[in-house]
Order: structure tokens, then C-alpha cells, then sequence
């Protein structure tokens, strides 16, 4: 199992525009194999600061998703929205 953690940092003025991209491709990330959870969480001092939560059966299924031209666009359409640039952790529960 795969957990992956991306933190994301918004223009504040494009903050409401991640969030409904992301709440129209949700499902279909939800969607994808090996995809187990997926959560968007916002921080709690920094309103223009988010993270996804993962998980994924494999790094495998992960890859397939990152490589896929559906998370190709996604991230081509949520890329010039940041401030900062994305960061990303795969980690394993020991």
C-alpha cells in the first residue's frame, strides 16, 4: 500500500477555481485502479494551502494514474493556479 501526500499552495484569488476542478474530477481519480481513498484536506491557518490524501494499492496503480493523460491535464489546468511549487511524498505505514 501507497499513501501519497501532494501539498499544494494556491494564488489566493484561484483557490475557489482548484476547488471546483477538483471536486469535477474527484470521482473519476477515485475511479482510477488501485485507488483505495482520496481526500482533499485544506489547512487550517493558510486557506490557499491544500494536500491530497491517497491511497493506493500499489506504486504500480499509482504510476499508472500519474502517467495517465487524464492526471496530464488535470495537473496542466492546476499547475498555473499555484504560488509555490507542489510538493509530494509516497510513503509506506511500517
Amino acid at each position: 500500500m501507497i499513501i501519497r501526500i501532494v501539498k499544494m499552495t494556491f494564488q489566493p484569488d484561484k483557490v475557489s477555481d482548484f476547488i471546483v476542478l477538483f471536486e469535477t474530477r474527484r470521482k473519476t481519480i477515485r475511479d482510477f485502479a488501485g485507488c483505495e481513498q482520496l481526500e482533499l484536506w485544506q489547512d487550517n491557518a493558510q486557506d490557499n494551502i491544500f494536500f491530497t490524501y491517497s491511497i493506493w494499492n500499489s506504486e504500480a496503480d499509482l504510476n499508472h494514474y500519474r502517467f495517465s493523460d487524464f492526471f496530464k491535464d488535470t495537473w496542466s489546468k492546476t499547475k498555473p493556479m499555484f504560488a509555490a511549487k507542489a510538493e509530494a511524498w509516497s510513503l509506506v505505514k511500517k
